[in-house]
């Protein structure tokens, strides 16, 4: 997963807002990142779209007392707690923010405005009723770090036996950019969270990044790094799913650090 989820960044800093470490400008600023515009549609008491600090504090009054993600994909509904009608809209998404205390869920619409090359990208937050219930297949903290020690010696050992390493300019473009951002900053998680879910989720990023530059060595006739046939690529998918699955359980512990220490007290 080369890219942050855009549920991370909501949840990690709507967290931080709502335990009054940061304020409700910078939140709203480090939620929208580098896109041009976010929106919240649905919150209970507004009509039409308003703006993330409005939308937040709307949800802290309904009762909001923390932020969790989900990131689902088809067959492994994770984090993720029903109805169907949210668990659908979640899945097309593949994620969703789920509001703790107010029973209400977020679902990004990402939109692209302008020509290629200048786009700005225009985020809409869909609020939804959800089901207040334990969300599906999340691990520990605990549990996500040993399974991700494992998942880098399998993601290590495929990539090395399907000659990935010298997989092509496209995934090796692909490296460097998550090692540049992975040089930035570093601040991938707001403050309020344990130290133990800044590691765990750097090292699920780290993960997921190469997954998916495998997947991207694997795409076409210049970029597939060992895989020569249509075979070798399906079992190149095949063997990475698992590990795949092991980065997306261990980003979504993460991110759900928080919640998950306030309900235990340790927050």
């Amino acid at each position: 997963m080369l890219d942050e989820p855009r549920s991370g960044r909501l949840a990690a800093w709507g967290n931080a807002l709502l335990a009054g470490l940061v304020s409700p400008d910078e939140a709203a600023h480090r939620i929208a990142g580098e896109d041009a515009s976010h929106r919240v549609a649905g919150v209970p008491g507004e009509s039409g779209q308003v703006g993330l600090t409005l939308a937040l504090g709307r949800l802290r009054a309904l009762g909001a007392k923390g932020l969790r993600v989900a990131l689902p994909i088809a067959g492994h509904p994770l984090g993720l707690s029903g109805p169907p009608e949210f668990n659908a809209h979640a899945l097309d998404a593949g994620e969703a923010v789920i509001v703790t205390g107010a029973a209400l869920g977020l679902v990004p619409e990402v939109s692209a405005a302008g020509p290629e090359g200048d786009q700005h990208i225009e985020v809409v937050w869909r609020c939804q009723a959800v089901r207040e219930a334990p969300p599906a297949d999340v691990p520990s903290l605990g549990e996500a770090e040993r399974e991700l020690a494992e998942a880098l010696r399998e993601a290590t050992e495929v990539l090395s036996r399907l000659n990935v390493a010298g997989s092509g300019p496209v995934a090796e473009a692909a490296l460097e950019a998550y090692r540049a951002r992975a040089e930035r900053g570093r601040e991938v998680l707001a403050p309020g969270y344990p130290p133990r879910a800044i590691r765990v989720l750097e090292l699920a990023q780290r993960v997921g990044a190469l997954v998916d530059i495998a997947h991207m060595a694997g795409g076409d006739g210049r970029e597939h790094g060992g895989a020569v046939s249509a075979s070798e690529i399906t079992a190149r998918a095949e063997a990475l799913r698992p590990v795949e699955r092991t980065s997306r359980r261990a980003q979504v512990a993460a991110y759900n650090a928080y919640v998950e220490e306030r309900e235990r007290g340790g927050l």
